[in-house]
């Protein structure tokens, strides 16, 4: 197989080509640069492109980066061997054939200087462990000496060498083969996916930001599920995620028995994922339920219960996120707050809910109102057909009366229409408990919808709340907004 005619195509290669011919040197394209040409997977943002040459990878970036007619600036990373160049519309990293090894207790490797054959067997997977030629003598030939083209056809991922020292010497590939595997939708060899279940506890070694890097990629795939699945089969889940593991199971007394909670929630999250490319809705989805087992208890009369997992899940959020080394801002606070409201809008679903009730949600949930919404439409997995229809056109109409209260009430990022600082300057009071008290009630009025939300009606509240609690004011209510 030649790729010359997709070579020619695009600049970057013949520069590169030019530059190894000028230093003597051997280059190829590898990596996935290769694999996605094959299988014909385009990309919308900026492409990487890898480069192996037998020599230097420094110097090869050097020559390459003199052949353009513009500055092309250089990153250089002495320590690893290798250097960057960074154009427009490609990033381009070099690197010397090398072989690796690793000590069981290290994350580091010993690097040292090898042959293409020895650097293409130290890589991942065979649909990695392709190169194709830059040299003149064989220009844009595919070199594939693990048959990967092979396992690209059978959607197959599978180790150059024996699977257990291809994951031994970095774990981290045990992720990246079910990540590969959720992305292209393959399956793993058996023995590859053995030697993951044997080597499962070699995660330890690898840091959690290099684990949580894999597994959001996992998240992001277009059925996350097939990724998780994996991941909990092959016992690599247990090793840094063991509040959802806990998830699975289920328990029966006198014949009652309560769903599978892990199944349910990538189930929930393969929902959320046909909504939405969001990651953090997607997180929302996976930690939605993440307290029920904590909060399980069994009652003879109404069976298996998890009263309060919604509250327990958003307590517990933080820390998952601290653990796994998630963000811990606005996006923490967002998956949080999710959580806790994921059972509100099920209780909406009456005819005769109340204004006040919805508008009380429209305030909790805020700008996050519509993610919420996605999350409880995908909290629907019932294989009753019926039921699950009924339950999405309840939603419908909650949806629409939500919209109806906004536009009425604007309750929405509500903001109270009174500031304490204004309290304070009315009543000539310095910050205390009652300051607090007044803006707490008018918001409760407006919530309950006693008063509209607008500044001269809450002021009116402000006076009358302030005076049964014997406080007068040392300025007088505005003329405009007495009457």
């Amino acid at each position: 197989m030649n790729f010359k005619s997709h070579l020619d195509e695009i600049e970057v290669f013949s520069k590169v080509a030019k530059a190894a011919q000028d230093l003597g040197l051997e280059a190829y394209v590898v990596g996935g640069y290769v694999r996605d040409l094959i299988l014909n997977r385009k990309k919308s943002d900026k492409r990487d492109i890898d480069f192996t040459c037998v020599g230097s990878g420094i110097e090869l970036a050097e020559e390459v980066a003199k052949n353009f007619d513009y500055h092309v600036p250089v990153s250089v990373f002495k320590n690893f061997g290798t250097a960057m160049v960074k154009l427009e519309e490609w990033e381009l990293e070099f690197v010397g054939a090398r072989k690796e090894s690793y000590r069981s207790e290290s994350r580091k490797p010993i690097v040292e200087d090898g042959t293409l054959q020895e650097d293409l067997e130290r890589r991942d997977f065979t649909i990695n462990a392709m190169a194709i030629s830059l040299h003149a003598s064989n220009y844009g030939d595919l070199l594939d000496p693990f048959e990967g083209l092979v396992d690209l056809k059978r959607k197959t991922i599978r180790t150059p060498l024996e699977p257990s020292i291809t994951f031994s010497d970095d774990p981290l590939r045990m992720l990246r083969a079910i990540r590969f595997a959720a992305q292209l939708d393959f399956d793993i060899d058996p023995d590859t996916f053995y030697a993951i279940t044997q080597n499962a506890h070699r995660l330890r070694i690898i840091s959690g930001e290099r684990i949580i890097d894999e597994l959001n990629k996992i998240m992001l795939v277009p059925k996350p599920s097939y990724g998780f699945k994996l991941l909990f089969a092959s016992k690599l889940l247990h090793e840094f995620f063991p509040e959802m593991v806990e998830l699975q199971g289920v328990d029966s007394v006198d014949d009652k028995s309560h769903k599978d909670n892990f199944y349910h929630t990538l189930q929930v999250l393969d929902n959320v994922s046909v909504m939405s490319e969001d990651l953090w809705l997607r997180w929302a989805a996976v930690l939605h339920d993440i307290a029920k087992p904590a909060t399980k208890r069994f009652n003879k009369k109404v069976g298996w219960t998890f009263h309060g997992h919604e509250d327990k899940g958003a307590r517990m959020t933080p820390g998952i996120f601290r653990r796994l080394k998630l963000p811990m801002d606005d996006r923490m606070k967002f998956v949080q707050k999710l959580v806790r409201l994921h059972l509100r809008p099920i209780a909406l679903v009456k005819d005769e809910v109340t204004d006040s009730a919805l508008r009380r949600l429209l305030f909790d949930a805020g700008d996050d109102i519509d993610s919420l919404m996605k999350l409880c439409r995908a909290d629907v997995t019932s294989k009753n057909n019926r039921r699950v229809k009924r339950y999405l056109e309840n939603f419908d109409k909650v949806e629409k009366k939500l919209m109806e209260v906004e536009e009425k009430d604007q309750v929405r990022n509500f903001q109270p229409p009174i500031s304490g600082e204004e309290i304070m300057e009315t009543f000539g009071l310095s910050p205390s408990k009652i300051v607090g008290e007044i803006k707490e009630e008018i918001k409760e009025a407006i919530l309950e919808g006693k008063i509209q939300n607008k500044p001269d009606k809450a002021r009116e509240l402000m006076y009358e709340i302030a005076k049964s609690k014997g406080v007068s004011p040392i300025k007088d209510l505005p003329k405009s907004s007495s009457k």
